[in-house]
């Protein structure tokens, strides 16, 4: 006989709002799961193609709240910095507000299925190491599941049997709304200002990342960043066995850089600079960080060691798009903060630059100790002006470009005169003002970058 259908949310009415990428995808799987779902979004188009796909459309903050619990989109705010209509319903009603992922948990638990679930957070390098940990635990026949922030929303994803392991990229705003969710694995690479318009402050922001530890006890594992202060501090009061992991400094009992190598308690795993996927300091430590939990989960030493070689990274993250004329050029678009190009400008020793966009709070600012890495520096975007007066400020080489495509090519030229054998796209800056989304800027960065090595000879 066939196997019943599986209805874990059988009878459950959830209101689902947010019909995006991952809005949708839910809204359709709790409804195959057994769920009264309604379903809405404040957009006319995403109303219609979840009418199209069958979903009952009801604007739940409209009359009395009926659900038992609303599904909020993460890119909707429930408290700041305003909360949305439907999360004051919810509230009103006393219905908890919860994440996609939540959800998947319940689902897996509904499986009976004894399935691990990692959460990685941080404010830079956690899709790097989310990707990396699936990658390791793919290459070693795992049975494994990878999504969340990253990639594939929650409920699209299988729902595996009790050796699979389920790695997710967890966002501030999706670690707020999670309720009974329990990580067998967090890690928490580390902390700088971000996202504070949504949570109030900086102890805020620190504050929702922390629920990444909710309800670990002394069986689970804690894989904790040692490389910020910050981060090093959630050590106290954490119920869980803490793993240290650095790029920079030893840690007994943890996994950490010395130089080039990686290493743990047992010795040396591997020479980083045959990962070239991975290069920096801070991508030793989301390196650290994927070793650190793949151990906890069952992989021998030479099983990592060979997947970290293989590794070919993530798009707009430090990706090698184009070579030639012995400059190579990066696209590094996902940094829209200072933080995230620090980490960048840190992992060369000497580059011609491409910067700009939106700026957040204090510009570059930060940047300046790494400014002597700077041959010359082409700006673009709102507030290039601003980032100019900084560089003017130190004596850094610029010019305003205005636009990527005429900042590409004239840093091109720059590069093959000698100035740097690296031309750098780590923006320090939102894309908004010019692009759809950092994706889109790296997207057309790639797009010229090839133009200029095919033109030259040779392409990535």
């Amino acid at each position: 006989m066939p196997a019943p259908p599986f209805t874990p949310f059988l009878g459950a009415r959830i209101a689902v709002v947010g019909l995006g990428r991952a809005g949708l995808p839910a809204a359709l799987r709790l409804s195959e799961w057994g769920a009264e779902v309604e379903a809405w979004d404040d957009g006319e188009a995403q109303r219609r193609a979840a009418a199209a796909a069958g979903l009952t459309l009801r604007d739940p903050s409209e009359g009395r709240f009926r659900a038992d619990a609303l599904l909020l989109s993460p890119g909707i705010a429930h408290l700041l910095p305003r909360a949305h209509p439907a999360a004051d319903a919810a509230r009103a009603a006393g219905a908890p507000i919860l994440s996609d992922v939540e959800f998947l948990y319940r689902a897996v638990l509904a499986a009976q299925s004894r399935a691990r679930f990692v959460g990685v957070t941080g404010t830079n390098g956690k899709s790097t190491t989310t990707a990396l940990i699936h990658h390791l635990l793919t290459g070693a026949g795992r049975e494994a599941e990878v999504g969340g922030n990253l990639g594939p929303p929650a409920l699209s994803l299988n729902i595996l049997g009790s050796e699979g392991v389920y790695t997710l990229e967890m966002s501030s705003y999706m670690l707020e709304r999670i309720a009974t969710l329990r990580f067998n694995v967090a890690v928490m690479l580390n902390l700088s200002a971000d996202h504070l318009d949504r949570h109030g402050d900086m102890a805020g922001y620190a504050a929702a990342k922390a629920r990444i530890f909710a309800r670990q006890s002394r069986g689970d594992v804690t894989v904790l960043g040692q490389d910020d202060a910050m981060t090093a501090a959630m050590a106290a009061g954490l119920a869980a066995r803490i793993v240290p992991i650095s790029g920079l400094t030893p840690q007994p009992g943890g996994v950490w850089a010395e130089g080039h190598v990686l290493r743990d308690d047992d010795g040396a795993l591997c020479d980083l600079r045959d990962a070239r996927a991975l290069p920096g300091s801070h991508n030793a430590q989301n390196a650290a960080a994927a070793v650190a939990s793949c151990r906890v989960l069952g992989l021998a030493r030479d099983e990592i060691a060979a997947g970290l070689m293989t590794f070919a990274g993530l798009p707009h993250r430090l990706e090698r798009v184009a070579q030639t004329r012995g400059v190579v050029f990066v696209n590094d678009s996902k940094a829209t903060n200072a933080d995230s190009a620090a980490r960048a400008l840190a992992a060369y020793d000497r580059v011609v630059w491409i910067a700009g966009g939106e700026a957040k709070e204090g510009g570059v600012d930060s940047l300046v100790p790494l400014f002597p890495r700077i041959a010359r520096a082409f700006l673009i975007g709102r507030d290039a002006p601003v980032l100019a007066r900084t560089l003017a400020a130190h004596g850094v080489p610029h010019e305003i470009a205005g636009t990527l495509d005429a900042a590409v090519p004239a840093a091109a030229a720059a590069a093959f005169g000698g100035a740097a054998p690296v031309v750098l796209l780590s923006p320090a800056c939102a894309s908004w003002d010019q692009f759809t989304g950092f994706d889109a800027r790296g997207d057309r960065f790639r797009d010229l970058a090839r133009a200029i090595a095919t033109t030259n000879g040779r392409a990535a």
